[in-house]
């Protein structure tokens, strides 16, 4: 029902920025939530950060706060992470994530349809 792209990954020395986009399939979207998620080699895939179809809420991990941005393009379709004062910790494969609820989630099992996700790679 609904496709996503996720771009904008690379390899960025640390204290530097990216920005990601995660593109929709469709032009509009009703009441929904996106999040974008990571997973770095051997480990979980984690919550980064949530916002709701409107803009007006989002939410963030602990370990992103201050450093990130989670944003939406004026046509509603594209959403955007701007990632600042990058770490080698945020080194993983970011994910963006669509649920239908506007209720923000922050767990896998709460969203329905997911990109194929992008390489973050933060070097020393």
């Amino acid at each position: 029902q609904v496709q996503l792209v996720e771009s904008g990954g690379g390899l960025v020395q640390a204290g530097g920025s990216l920005r990601l986009s995660c593109a929709a399939s469709v032009r509009t979207l009703s009441r929904y939530t996106t999040g974008w998620f990571r997973q770095a080699p051997g480990k979980e895939r984690e919550f980064v950060a949530a916002i709701i179809w409107s803009g007006a809420n989002t939410y963030y991990a602990d370990s992103v706060k201050g450093r990130f941005t989670i944003s939406r393009a004026n046509a509603k379709n594209t959403v955007y992470l701007q990632m600042n004062s990058l770490k080698p910790e945020d080194t993983a494969v970011y994910y963006c994530a669509v649920r239908l609820s506007i209720v923000i989630g922050t767990t896998d099992s709460e969203y329905n349809y997911w990109g194929q996700g992008t390489q973050v790679t933060v070097s020393s």
